[in-house]
């Protein structure tokens, strides 16, 4: 059985609890990282939990990843989301990687800051994975085996700067900016019986209530069992490490058509760019000072339920 927990500041001490009908209970123990919370507990020993509880209103509510941990990310990875963007899903052999830096990382219903030199700010809504285990060598992760290499989930929106990323061919600089990688509220842990559910779990977006992102995650090109096994064969990842898995169609950014993208490249690199950029000025979807994102990931079922991000756009101080 699923249950959700929340890393939380409670008259100044940071602390974790289970979340259960709006209350929280303590969990006994100091976890100062995402890493020591996963490695210490689990569904198991905390269904039983009781005790005092707190007011979910009576806290405020922190990421319940911590800035220590690799933030990996998938790119291209829903089926819609590669066909908007010129690309056929059904002839992608590579899974694009790659990382944001773990300074962006805010709580869930922080304010999203616009830098003074973005103009084109875009939303992505995520299934993020929360690594269950330290991996130092290459595994082999199936379905069946899953649940011994991912502890839960959480939601993740990447937030991105098109007019860096794209033109400057930077996906780091233009997904790291501060407040560009909200998570949580929830740390949702799951047992083995709710791995199958992470097949059909819904996702959906909407900035100042209309919806922009809506999508299942039926239609992940690469699914998490294959992306881990992928990753243990680069590199290391550690307990309470957040992959980020890709967002559906829906997004702001307008790729051109594979044909216009053929004529582009016969031009200058400063004539190509500025006609993207033109093109980009001409979209009302990229966000704006004052609009409001909410991003939602649940099971159909009720049975996993990532709760609600709500950010405010605000601009950046002087």
């Amino acid at each position: 059985m699923a249950i959700n927990v929340v890393r939380f500041e409670h008259e100044s001490r940071i602390q974790w609890g289970v979340l259960r009908n709006g209350q929280i209970t303590r969990i006994p123990g100091d976890y100062p990282t995402t890493r020591d919370f996963v490695l210490a507990n689990s569904v198991e020993s905390l269904l039983g939990l009781r005790g005092e509880a707190l007011s979910i209103s009576d806290v405020e509510i922190l990421s319940p990843v911590t800035h220590n941990q690799q933030f990996i990310c998938q790119g291209a990875n829903y089926r819609q989301h590669m066909i908007e963007s010129g690309m056929d899903p059904d002839a992608k052999k590579f899974n694009m990687i790659f990382t944001k830096a773990p300074s962006c990382i805010v709580a869930a219903n922080s304010p999203l800051i616009m830098p003074k030199n973005v103009r084109f700010l875009d939303y992505e809504i995520e299934l993020g994975l929360i690594v269950k285990r330290d991996l130092s060598e290459s595994v082999k992760v199936t379905d069946a085996n899953l649940h011994e290499f991912i502890a839960g989930l959480v939601i993740v929106n990447d937030y991105s700067a098109r007019d860096i990323q794209i033109p400057q061919m930077q996906f780091y600089k233009g997904k790291s900016y501060r407040t560009f990688g909200p998570v949580g509220p929830y740390l949702c842990l799951l047992g083995p019986s709710d791995f199958p559910h992470i097949k059909n779990l819904q996702l959906k977006l909407t900035v100042n209530g209309q919806v922009r992102q809506n999508d299942t995650t039926a239609n992940l090109v690469f699914g998490p069992a294959e992306t881990l096994t992928e990753l243990s064969g680069v590199q290391d990842l550690v307990a309470g490490d957040l992959i980020a898995t890709g967002t559906p169609a829906g997004c702001a950014l307008s790729v051109p058509s594979p044909s216009r993208q053929k004529i582009a490249a016969l031009f200058p690199e400063a004539t190509k760019w500025k006609f993207f950029l033109n093109v980009q000025a001409k979209r009302p979807q990229y966000l704006k000072i004052g609009d409001v994102v909410e991003a939602r990931i649940s099971h159909p079922s009720g049975d996993i339920d990532l709760g609600v991000q709500r950010n405010v756009v605000v601009g950046e101080l002087a």
